[in-house]
C-alpha cells in the first residue's frame, strides 16, 4: 500500500514521463545608458518563420525570461516609456539553449531607434548542462557517410569512435549505428528524444530509428550534469528538433549516388580479387510551407535507400591437410559447408557475399497556432526497412545470416499554453512502435547432417566455432525471432518565473509493451581443430523449444528545479528528480526465477511470489551547479556542477527467464577437457544438468554521478574556447554472474535443484553454469576536454575538440562475462572504449568568390578525427572446468607490438608467442590450469584516423531556386584504419588483423566517393 501511495503521489505531482527540453529559452536584462535597470520595458519576440509573437515585461530587476520557444530565427524588439526602441533583427535560438542578451536603452530625446543584426552572445552564461548543438548547416552540409545524424556525435567533446565490438555502436548497413559512446558512459545508457518525446527502443535502449537528415533541423547532445528535467538514463541525452513549415514554401529534392567504380580497394582486398560491388541510391525530397498563413504550417519528407552491397569475406578455414584429417561422419557433412582455402597461404578463404538493403522513410510535421497563447505541434514518422545479412554474430564465412524486416513509427504531440507572461505549460503525448522479425537464411534440418541437437525440421543448424583458425559458421543462434513493441509517453512541464527565480516542474509517465518470440538453432564450440575432426564438441547450448513473452513495464518520474539568478553575473541551478522504474512483468507470468538460498525454481505469480522478478526501484536524483559570468560581459564564464542520474533497466534484463523450466528445457555445456559427440549433443549436454537463467531479486538501477569544473572564454575573431575537468562514477552497472562457478577443486556450489522446489525438483545442475543478471558493476571516468569553435561568420564555421581521458570499469557492455565471478573486482580495468587521446574537428568554408554563376557558390567542408587505440582483452581455453571461454592466459614477458604482414590478406599486430610452460621467448602461457594473471583489456589495438572532405557548387537557377552539385570523399587520404586483431590465444590467427575497423558498415574501410545532386528552393 505504501508503494502504491508513493507512486500515486508521484503521478499527481508530475503528470508524465521524463521529458527532455526540445525548446529554447530567451532571457536578458534591460538597462538605461547609465547602467540602471529598467522595470516595465516591453519585450516582443517574433518568430521570423511563422509570425508567432510573444510579449513580456521586464521585472523590478530589469530582467525578463521567455521560455518554451521553438528553435529558430527571431526578431526581438524592446520598448519603454521615455526611451527609444531597441531591435535585434535576427536572433537564432537553438534547441535546448538558454540565450541571454543585455539590452541597452537610450533616452527618447536622442531620437535613437537602435537596430542590430544579432546580439546573441557566443557563450551561454546561464546553464550548468555540458553539451553541444549540432546545427542545421552542419547536419546538412558536412560529408556524412550513410547520412545518419548519430555519426556526428563524434564531433562533441567526450565522444569517441567506439570499437566495432559494441552491439549498438557498430554500424548496421543502411541504418547506421544504434547508439554511441561519450564521456565514459555505456552505449546502452543514452536517452534519445525527438521533439521532447522518447525515441528509444526499450528492449536494448537503442535508438528506434534515425530520423532522416532531410527532416532534422538540429540536435543537441548533453553529456554531463544535466538539469533535473532530464531522466530515464544515466548517460548522454540527445535532443532532436525536426524541421517545420513557415509562411514561405521551401523544400528540396536530392539524390546521393555511390558505386564501387568510384571506390579505392580495401587494404585486405588483394589485387587479383575484384572490389566488392556497391550500388547505393539514396534519394528523396521535402516540402514545407503554410496551409493557413500565420496559423497552420506543414513540412513533409520522404527518403528512400536502395543499396546492393557486396561484403568482403576474409576468414581462416581448414587447410587441405586438416580437411583430410576429418574422420567423424557428422563432421564430414559439416565440412561440406566450409569453403576451401583460396589464398596463397592455403589457410584462408577470400570471397564476396551479397547483402541488399531497402529503406523507405516518410515524415509529416504539422504546426498549428490557435492564438498568441496556444500552439500545437505534431510530428509523425514511419520507416520500413528490409535487409539481408550474409554473415551474422561474428560468423566469418557467408551463407548463415538472416533476412529481417521492420516497421518503425513515432508520433509526437506537443501543446504549449501561455497562462500568463510568467507561467508557461508544455504538454506532450507520444508513442514509439517497432515491429521486427529475423529469419535465418538457411533452415537445414540438423538431423539430416546427423547432429543430435534435440531439434528437427527446417530450423537451421547451430552456430559453430572452431578456435584454431578462428572460424565461425552456421546459425545464427537465437533465431528465428521477432517482437512487437509499443511505448506510450505522457509528459507535462510548467515554467514559472518570479523575481530572480525561474522555476520548472513537471514529470512523466511511460508504459512499454513488448510481445516477442524466439527460437534457437544453438551453438557448438570446438577448442581445437582436432576436436572438430573427431566430432567431439567442448561446448553446446540450445533452447530447443520456442519461447514467448508479453512484457509490460511502467515508469514514473517527476522533478522540480530552480534557476536562481543570485546576482546579474551568478546563476545557480538547484534541482531534484524522483524516478520510479517498475520491474518488467509478463502478462501470463511466464518468468521463472532461480532462488539461490533454497536452490529452487519459482514461477512468478505462484506460490506466494509476486509477478515482479526483482524489487522495485526508487531513485532520488539531486542536480546542483552554478554559472559565473566573471566580468559581467558574457565573455568569461566559470561553471561547476554535480548530477546524479539513474538508468531505467532495459526490458531484456528478464529475457532469459522465460527459457527456464517448465517453459523450455535449455541445456548449456562447457568443458575444456571432456568433450561430447556431435551425434548426441543434447542428450550428452543434458546429462550435465538443465540450463538456468536468473536475475538478482534485489537488482538495483544503475546510476552515474557526474561532476565538472570548466571555464569558457570568448576570443577575438568570433572564437570561443573552453577547457575543463570532467569526471563520473558509475555504480550498480548490469553484469552477468556465473553463480554456479566451480571452485579450485572443480566442485560447483549447486549440484541439484532442491527437493522442495515447485519446479524441476531434484534435477541435476552439477555440470552447468547458471547466469544471473546482477547489478555489481562499476565504472569511473576522468578527462580534460579542450574545445574551440567559431560560429558561421565571414563564410567560416568550425569546431575543434581534444579529449585526454581515462575510462575504467568492470565491464563495458551489459553482457560482459567475468573471468572469476567470485572476485568481480579483478575485472576492473580500461573500458573497451577507453581512448587516451582523441582529436575531432569539422569545418565549413564558403569561398568568397564573386562574379558570374561559374565562380560563385563554391563551398568546402570536412570532418577529421584521430584517436589512440582501444584496449584488447586476451582470452584462452583452460583445463579449469566451467569457465573455458573467459579465462586469461599468464603473461610472462612484455608484449611486443609492431606491424608485419605475413600475407597479402593479414597484418600481425603483436608478437603472439605462446607456450604451455614458461620458456625463453614466450609471452603468453597456456593452457592455464586456473585463472591467468593477464588483466582484462591489458593490451592495446591500433588507433583510428579518418578525414572526410566535400566540395560543392551551388548555382542559382531562378530567384530562390538553386541547384547543388557536391562530391564527398570519405577517407580522402585512403588511410587504412585497422580493426582489432584476434584475441583468442588458442587461435592460429592470434594477434592477426584481417579486416579494417568497419569492414561492412556505412563508415566504410577505404576511400569512397559519393556524388550528390540537390534542387533547393
Amino acid at each position: 500500500m505504501r508503494k502504491l501511495l508513493t507512486m500515486v503521489i508521484a503521478v499527481m505531482l508530475a503528470v508524465t514521463a521524463a521529458k527532455a527540453q526540445s525548446t529554447a529559452t530567451l532571457s536578458g536584462t534591460v538597462k538605461d545608458s547609465s547602467g540602471a535597470v529598467l522595470q516595465g520595458a516591453q519585450i516582443s519576440v517574433r518568430n521570423l518563420g511563422t509570425g508567432a509573437e510573444r510579449t513580456i515585461a521586464s521585472d523590478s530587476a530589469g530582467q525578463f525570461v521567455v521560455p518554451s520557444l521553438p528553435p529558430g530565427d527571431y526578431t526581438v524588439k524592446v520598448t519603454a516609456n521615455g526611451f527609444g526602441s531597441y531591435t535585434v533583427e535576427k536572433l537564432t535560438l537553438q534547441v535546448d539553449a538558454k540565450t541571454n542578451i543585455d539590452v541597452p536603452m537610450s533616452v527618447a530625446s536622442t531620437g535613437e531607434s537602435v537596430q542590430v543584426d544579432s546580439s546573441a552572445p557566443l557563450i551561454d552564461s546561464e546553464s550548468i548542462t555540458v553539451g553541444q548543438v549540432i546545427d542545421r548547416q552542419t547536419v546538412q552540409e558536412v560529408p556524412l557517410n550513410g547520412r545518419h545524424f548519430l555519426d556526428l556525435t563524434v564531433l562533441t567533446p567526450g565522444g569517441v569512435t567506439a570499437p566495432a565490438a559494441g552491439s549498438l555502436t557498430a554500424p548496421s548497413r543502411g541504418l547506421g549505428a544504434n547508439s554511441f559512446v561519450t564521456a565514459g558512459n555505456r552505449e546502452d545508457s543514452v536517452n534519445f528524444q525527438i521533439n521532447g518525446v522518447n525515441l528509444n527502443d526499450m528492449v536494448q535502449n537503442q535508438i528506434t530509428f534515425q530520423p532522416s537528415i532531410n527532416t532534422t533541423s538540429e540536435f543537441k547532445i548533453n553529456n554531463q550534469t544535466f538539469s533535473a528535467e532530464y531522466g530515464r538514463s544515466s548517460g548522454s541525452v540527445v535532443n532532436v528538433s525536426t524541421r517545420s513549415g513557415t509562411n514561405q514554401f521551401h523544400g528540396e529534392a536530392f539524390e546521393y549516388l555511390r558505386n564501387e567504380a568510384l571506390d579505392a580497394r580495401n587494404y585486405f582486398n588483394p589485387k587479383g580479387q575484384r572490389i566488392a560491388p556497391l550500388k547505393r541510391h539514396n534519394f528523396g525530397g521535402a516540402l514545407g510551407g503554410p496551409i493557413w498563413k500565420e496559423h497552420t504550417f506543414f513540412f513533409a519528407s520522404y527518403e528512400g535507400l536502395r543499396q546492393a552491397q557486396g561484403l568482403t569475406i576474409n576468414s581462416g578455414v581448414l587447410t587441405d591437410a586438416q580437411r583430410a584429417g576429418v574422420t567423424d561422419p557428422v563432421a564430414q557433412k559439416l565440412l561440406a559447408l566450409i569453403p576451401r582455402a583460396n589464398d596463397s597461404t592455403g589457410s584462408r578463404y577470400l570471397g564476396i557475399a551479397a547483402g541488399p538493403v531497402t529503406t523507405d522513410q516518410g515524415t509529416l510535421d504539422i504546426n498549428q497556432i490557435f492564438s498568441a497563447n496556444d500552439t500545437l505541434h505534431g510530428f509523425y514518422a514511419i520507416q520500413k526497412d528490409r535487409r539481408t545479412e550474409p554473415t551474422l554474430q561474428n560468423n566469418t564465412i557467408s551463407g548463415f545470416g538472416d533476412n529481417r524486416a521492420a516497421t518503425r513509427q513515432i508520433l509526437t504531440l506537443n501543446e504549449t499554453h501561455i497562462f500568463s507572461p510568467r507561467l508557461v505549460n508544455e504538454f506532450r503525448l507520444g508513442f514509439n512502435r517497432i515491429s521486427i522479425s529475423f529469419n535465418p537464411n538457411v533452415t537445414t534440418d540438423p538431423t539430416t547432417l546427423g547432429l543430435g541437437t534435440g531439434t528437427s525440421g527446417p530450423v537451421g543448424i547451430p552456430q559453430i566455432t572452431i578456435t584454431g583458425p578462428n572460424l565461425n559458421f552456421g546459425g545464427p543462434s537465437g533465431f528465428p525471432q521477432g517482437r512487437f513493441d509499443t511505448l506510450g509517453i505522457l509528459s507535462d512541464t510548467a515554467t514559472y518565473t518570479v523575481g530572480k527565480h525561474s522555476l520548472k516542474f513537471g514529470g512523466e509517465f511511460r508504459r512499454f509493451l513488448n510481445a516477442n518470440f524466439s527460437g534457437d538453432t544453438g551453438t557448438i564450440g570446438f577448442n581445437t581443430v582436432a576436436n572438430f575432426q573427431a566430432g567431439r564438441a567442448n561446448s553446446f547450448t540450445i533452447t530447443p523449444t520456442q519461447t514467448t513473452s508479453r512484457i509490460y513495464v511502467n515508469a514514473v518520474g517527476g522533478f522540480l528545479q530552480d534557476s536562481w539568478k543570485i546576482t546579474p553575473t551568478l546563476t545557480a541551478e538547484l534541482g531534484l528528480r524522483f524516478e520510479w522504474n517498475g520491474s518488467p512483468v509478463d502478462g501470463a507470468n511466464r518468468l521463472v526465477l532461480f532462488d539461490l538460498p533454497s536452490a529452487s525454481l519459482y514461477q512468478v505469480g505462484t506460490n506466494g511470489i509476486g509477478n515482479s522478478p526483482y524489487t522495485q526501484n526508487y531513485n532520488y536524483e539531486p542536480r546542483v551547479g552554478f554559472s559565473y559570468d566573471v566580468f559581467g560581459n558574457n565573455k568569461t564564464v566559470l561553471r561547476a556542477a554535480y548530477g546524479y542520474m539513474a538508468d531505467q533497466p532495459e526490458s531484456n534484463v528478464v529475457s532469459g527467464l522465460n527459457g527456464n523450466p517448465p517453459f523450455a528445457n535449455r541445456v548449456t555445456y562447457s568443458n575444456a577437457t571432456t568433450t561430447i559427440p556431435l551425434s548426441s549433443l543434447y542428450a550428452s549436454a543434458g546429462a550435465a544438468g538443465i540450463g538456468i537463467s536468473g536475475v538478482q531479486r534485489n537488482l538495483r538501477n544503475a546510476y552515474t554521478e557526474t561532476f565538472n569544473f570548466n571555464v569558457q572564454q570568448e576570443l577575438p575573431w568570433g572564437l570561443v574556447g573552453s577547457i575543463g575537468y570532467y569526471g563520473s562514477v558509475g555504480k550498480h552497472l548490469r553484469t552477468p554472474l556465473n553463480v554456479n562457478q566451480p571452485n579450485a577443486s572443480g566442485v560447483r556450489p549447486f549440484q541439484v535443484i532442491s527437493a522442495n522446489s515447485p519446479i524441476s525438483r531434484n534435477a541435476n545442475i552439477s555440470g552447468v553454469n547458471i547466469t544471473q543478471i546482477s547489478s555489481i558493476g562499476m565504472s569511473n571516468y576522468n578527462a580534460m576536454w579542450l574545445t574551440m569553435r567559431k560560429n558561421f561568420r565571414n563564410g567560416l564555421n568550425f569546431n575543434f575538440n581534444y579529449n585526454y581521458s581515462k575510462s575504467l570499469d568492470t565491464g563495458s557492455l551489459s553482457g560482459t562475462v567475468l573471468q572469476d565471478a567470485t572476485r568481480p573486482y579483478l575485472n576492473y580495468g580500461p573500458s573497451d572504449y577507453d581512448t587516451a587521446h582523441r582529436i575531432s574537428m569539422n569545418a565549413i568554408y564558403a569561398l568568397p568568390f564573386k562574379g558570374n554563376r561559374l565562380v560563385e557558390g563554391w563551398q568546402l567542408s570536412g570532418i577529421s578525427q584521430w584517436q589512440t587505440g582501444n584496449p584488447l582483452n586476451v582470452t584462452t581455453t583452460s583445463t579449469f572446468t566451467g569457465t573455458a571461454n573467459v579465462l586469461h592466459p599468464n603473461l610472462l614477458a612484455p608484449v611486443q607490438y609492431g606491424l608485419t604482414r605475413p600475407s597479402a590478406t593479414t597484418v600481425q599486430w603483436f608478437n603472439p608467442a605462446t607456450c604451455t610452460t614458461a620458456t625463453t621467448g614466450c609471452i603468453f602461457q597456456l593452457p592455464s590450469t586456473g585463472f591467468g594473471n593477464l588483466a582484462r583489456n591489458a593490451l592495446r589495438g591500433p588507433g583510428f584516423a579518418d578525414t572526410d572532405f566535400s566540395i560543392e557548387k551551388n548555382t542559382t537557377i531562378y530567384e530562390a531556386v538553386k541547384f547543388q552539385l557536391r562530391v564527398d570523399a570519405f577517407d580522402i587520404f585512403n588511410h587504412p584504419s585497422f580493426g582489432n586483431p584476434t584475441t583468442s590465444a588458442n587461435s592460429s590467427t592470434f594477434g592477426i588483423i584481417s579486416s579494417t575497423r568497419f569492414p561492412v558498415g556505412d563508415l566504410g574501410s577505404s576511400r569512397q566517393l559519393q556524388i550528390v545532386g540537390k534542387i533547393i528552393f
